[in-house]
């Protein structure tokens, strides 16, 4: 059978698990998807372990009834999954870096280029960060520069812009933990955003320019792409949990009611909304039920999410691309689903708007929910775990050794993610205790 992946999205409000494979169109086919309640995780960030597992293993046993229910001809046993890391320890930064050739010109090689990337893994960081993936831009061989493969060129100096993502090492860790706990083997580590965009963005947006926005439970991530390279990320510390709060105390209602309300009835625009709509919700006991003027809550919700979304503007004008997204922006995420939303966002950013859905390289499923925005991230981590499979497998069928060789740095230069490269190396790094798997 054909690579089966399982990606895995602990989120602030629901863990995820999803299992898919490429079909003979070389479209992704999601063959079971199992959800659970995050518990232990506060604003992507796994907080308490053990309340993590149970969320965990919860979520993978559904994942696997679902698989049986959809496809009782496959047998499988889940091992490995691919998790996506978000949280407000999440921090970006761009970071030139060079090394050099030698005293004469001589022809940059594959060998050079990963010496120039792992000389940038040494970065001096803040005490507690650790760095997840070293993303290569552009490289310039002596003075000629924007260059998007150096390999060939001659020169005596190599440099290169490196968009470098680092996160908490115990934030980290926690989720190694979490998932190990849970009886699984972490096969990859990949920042959600990331994920995120494979899921819902063309080529052609990421060619033209486009701001992606994932609106989570506790966080909204941010990444921004120009001529097919990821440019900037950022982590807002606001995101759907926020709105219910803010419903909850501007209606006056009870959580359960206000998250209730901001789904069944919420919207991004309070115009958009009658003045005489009114949706009636039950009381405590005894109570008469209380009566909620729907414009009011839609200008509760509309008050936040402009917040949300200047401070997205903010984003874009920091990594200086505000005039060069013409693809615009693209919203996924459960907050995605608020009613005017893109309408709200070109309001706020004066950039088009579109709201991304999880269905963009899916094939046929019999889990139709898999194509609403909430499922955007996992279905990424999917899409990215195959790729990384079918990468694997193309290296192991070249026979040259050398060929085989620079085809395996070339895949682990493109990704940059230090896990690949700590299990490759064998170090122990995500697990200190003695009961725990070893890298």
């Amino acid at each position: 059978m054909s690579n089966v992946i399982v990606g895995l999205d602990i989120g602030t409000t629901k863990v995820c698990a999803i299992i898919g494979k490429r079909n003979e169109h070389g479209k992704v086919e999601v063959l079971g998807m199992g959800k659970s309640e995050s518990l232990g995780v506060i604003r992507g960030e796994v907080r308490n372990i053990e309340k993590a597992v149970r969320s965990i293993v919860e979520a993978v046993e559904k994942a696997k009834v679902s698989l049986l229910k959809n496809n009782s001809n496959i047998k499988l046993e889940i091992n490995s999954v691919h998790v996506g890391i978000a949280g407000q320890h999440i921090k970006s930064m761009q970071h030139r870096n060079s090394i050099s050739l030698g005293s004469e010109a001589v022809e940059v090689s594959r060998e050079d280029v990963r010496r120039l990337i792992e000389d940038t893994y040494k970065l001096a960081l803040s005490p507690g960060d650790q760095i997840i993936h070293v993303l290569p831009q552009e490289f310039a061989v002596d003075e000629w520069g924007e260059v998007l493969d150096p390999i060939g060129m001659s020169g005596v100096r190599l440099s290169s812009n490196f968009h470098i993502i680092t996160g908490n090492i115990d934030a980290i860790k926690n989720i190694g933990k979490s998932v190990n706990r849970a009886g699984l083997e972490l096969a990859d580590l990949i920042l959600e955003p990331l994920s995120s965009a494979e899921a819902v963005l063309t080529p052609e947006e990421m060619e033209a320019g486009v701001c992606l926005v994932d609106i989570g439970g506790g966080t909204t991530d941010v990444a921004i792409f120009k001529n097919n390279i990821i440019r900037h990320t950022a982590v807002i510390p606001f995101g759907g949990n926020i709105i219910t709060n803010d419903v909850e105390e501007g209606c006056n209602v009870l959580k359960n009611q206000a998250e209730a309300l901001k789904v069944k009835f919420g919207s991004a625009l309070a115009d958009e909304n009658k003045d005489n709509e009114i949706v009636s919700i039950p009381s405590f006991h005894g109570r008469p039920p209380k009566e909620v003027s729907i414009k009011n809550l839609a200008m509760v919700i509309q008050a936040r999410v402009e917040e949300i979304f200047e401070s997205v503007l903010y984003e874009i004008k920091s990594s200086g691309l505000e005039k060069k997204l013409n693809a615009g922006i693209v919203i996924t995420g459960g907050g995605s689903q608020l009613k005017h939303l893109d309408k709200l966002v070109e309001y706020v950013t004066s950039l088009d708007a579109r709201i991304g859905y999880a269905n963009e390289h899916l094939g046929k499923t019999a889990v139709e929910e898999i194509n609403s925005p909430i499922y955007a991230t996992g279905v990424g981590l999917v899409i990215k775990g195959l790729k990384a499979a079918e990468e694997k497998d193309a290296i192991s069928n070249i026979k040259d050794e050398k060929e085989r060789k620079n085809a395996e740095q070339e895949v682990n230069q493109k990704e940059g993610n230090i896990l690949s490269r700590l299990l490759k190396q064998g170090q122990k790094w995500l697990y200190e205790n003695d009961d725990l798997k070893d890298f």
